[in-house]
């Protein structure tokens, strides 16, 4: 005499010999932490500090993409042969999880004084600003960037000598700089701040000790390019909170 197992039943059984998969279970876990910083630069607004305006997209695609894998690891993390985690596996994941939490804790930062300390000013890679933005509109630190990659942006800037600027910066420092005199940085991001070049400029005219290095300052004046250097005669400079976006996007 057979026995049926009615369908019914038989899903029943098949539920009670599904057990959790710890492996599954980790590397959802560790999506799950991926998704949250994401979520968390993109509500926080600190996704400013590490991406330009071009590629900020990023954090709400990756945000989106991660919870929705960590959801369907969950879901899949029930199997009928669980998948032990192993010690490598667990080093490796916990490793993975090492970037969310340094984020989530530090302090945000942005780049300032001491990383213009190692990196060349003017650099050009990827500012691509013609000649003819350079010689008409309002000047940029984009543009003073942009005039020391090729002879004819340094030309085009010369022949603006004289005329009024207003740029937003951070002061830089350092043992000979004189009295009475900053430079003004600015930081141009075009993807992220691993490509983060500088823009310079000598602003004279200041009074002395009134500002230090890293504050965030206005700088009104007429500019005066001459070769490589670019020299701003101040009119006013005032102190301003950082701006929401403190990288220029080329």
């Amino acid at each position: 005499m057979s026995v049926t197992v009615a369908p019914l039943d038989r899903e029943r059984e098949i539920r009670t010999r599904l057990g959790w998969s710890p492996s599954r279970i980790a590397g959802a876990l560790v999506l799950a932490a991926w998704g949250a910083l994401f979520w968390f630069l993109l509500l926080s607004g600190r996704d400013a500090l590490y991406l330009s305006t071009r590629t900020s997209w990023v954090v709400p695609v990756a945000a989106v993409l991660l919870s929705l894998a960590s959801i369907g690891r969950f879901a899949s993390a029930r199997v009928r042969r669980p998948e032990p985690l192993s010690r490598r596996e667990a080093w490796i994941m916990g490793l993975m999880v090492v970037p969310v939490v340094l984020l989530l804790v530090l302090p945000p930062a942005t780049l300032g004084q001491f990383s213009a300390s190692k990196r060349s000013s003017f650099v050009g890679s990827g500012i691509a600003t013609s000649v003819g933005d350079i010689s008409t509109g309002e000047l940029s630190m984009i543009d003073v960037a942009a005039a020391q990659t090729s002879k004819e942006g340094e030309q085009a800037l010369a022949k603006r000598a004289g005329e009024p600027v207003d740029f937003v910066g951070f002061v830089t420092l350092y043992g000979d700089t004189p009295a009475g005199e900053i430079l003004l940085t600015r930081y141009i991001v075009t993807c992220c701040v691993a490509d983060a070049t500088i823009a310079q400029v000598r602003v004279v005219n200041v009074t002395p000790g009134e500002f230090q290095s890293n504050d965030w300052v206005e700088v009104k004046g007429t500019i005066y390019p001459i070769g490589r250097e670019v020299i701003v005669n101040a009119s006013e400079v005032t102190s301003v909170p950082q701006p929401e976006r403190p990288y220029l996007t080329p």
